[in-house]
């Protein structure tokens, strides 16, 4: 099959690309924003026939949640919009739109996790532009499935793990808040588990909504604590209230999302966030440490053309 994964730049994209490397069964085209307008319908349609795309992987979306505030044009543009152009796209050339979505579109005041079914009631521009860009996708025809997600990290980008390591790094203390409950998705169990929807599913008819994150359900706080334990930063994480650090968007208190469906329906097993942070800080580190080693090399290597190299006769290069 041919698939199409927009936003590809971003931590989910990142993730795919990685898979597609030694993917045999597909064909990937990469897009972002420099390179497809997924807000251009005639591009996007363009995009499709001349790839004759199967599948389409919206991972693109407007994710600042206290800017979406003051630009929900913005917002609605990116996250409803565009979804929309990618479902028309679909409905006309019989291909399955996967779309990424979030916890934001339920009002968070549930006691147990919410099920794909369950009512939504999004408390922010950021959630509401997501929960719209849901019903267009489903109002559109087009075979979809809407993966629904949170608290989203990786080693790439910006969030809240690398967040927590920089800080652990240049404070003594900190303070996150510890009265919102949820779980943390690890980009890669995602990026994974999209593909074994995928060829689950194959080019089957399907109009369904799904939750992924890791297993289990924790504060900020609580993953605030685990990061620094783990990272190996002495960074004392100082439990907070909601109240003591407002933000323009209103967060979710609770927004713990049931996993059952997606683990039944794909046949698959959800990693608990623990394990999943653990590999990607070792996946951080390993990355600090190559790229120390080639700063390292590089200024050897500098210095021996600097100082140690002596010129040889005829050497022009050296000689100047």
């Amino acid at each position: 099959m041919n698939i199409l994964v927009t936003g590809c730049k971003g931590q989910l994209g990142t993730e795919l690309q990685k898979i597609a490397i030694s993917d045999t069964l597909h064909h990937w085209y990469f897009t972002d924003v420099d390179t497809l307008d997924i807000c251009n319908k005639d591009a996007v349609e363009e995009c499709f026939t001349h790839n004759q795309i199967d599948v389409c992987i919206n991972c693109a979306a407007y994710t600042a949640v206290d800017k979406a505030e003051d630009e929900p044009e913005l917002a609605m543009l990116v996250n409803a919009f565009a979804p929309k152009v990618l479902a028309d796209a679909c409905f006309k050339h019989q291909a399955l739109l996967i779309h990424i979505s979030t916890d934001y579109v339920f009002g968070g005041d549930a006691n147990e996790p919410y099920k794909v079914d369950d009512t939504i009631n999004p408390q922010s521009v950021y959630g509401s532009t997501k929960a719209e860009g849901e019903r267009l996708i489903r109002e559109s025809g087009c075979n979809y499935m809407i993966v629904r997600t949170a608290w989203l990290y990786s080693s790439v980008g910006k969030n809240f793990v690398k967040t927590m390591l920089m800080l652990g790094d240049t404070k003594d203390e900190i303070n996150v808040v510890s009265d919102q409950r949820g779980c943390p998705t690890w980009a890669h169990d995602l990026a994974m588990a999209l593909v074994a929807l995928l060829n689950k599913n194959g080019k089957n008819e399907v109009h369904e909504t799904f939750h992924f994150t890791n297993e289990g359900q924790i504060t900020w706080h609580d993953f605030a604590t685990a990061i620094m334990e783990i990272g190996g930063k002495t960074c004392k994480v100082n439990p907070i209230t909601t109240d003591q650090y407002p933000t323009k968007a209103k967060r979710p208190a609770f927004s713990v999302l049931d996993l059952n469906k997606i683990k039944e329906y794909a046949g698959i097993e959800i990693p608990d966030w623990r394990e999943s942070l653990v590999k990607c800080i070792e996946e951080l580190n390993s990355r600090l440490l190559r790229s120390s080693q080639i700063s390292d090399s590089t200024m050897r290597s500098e210095s021996m053309t600097r100082s140690d190299a002596k010129p040889r006769r005829g050497d022009r290069t050296l000689s100047r």
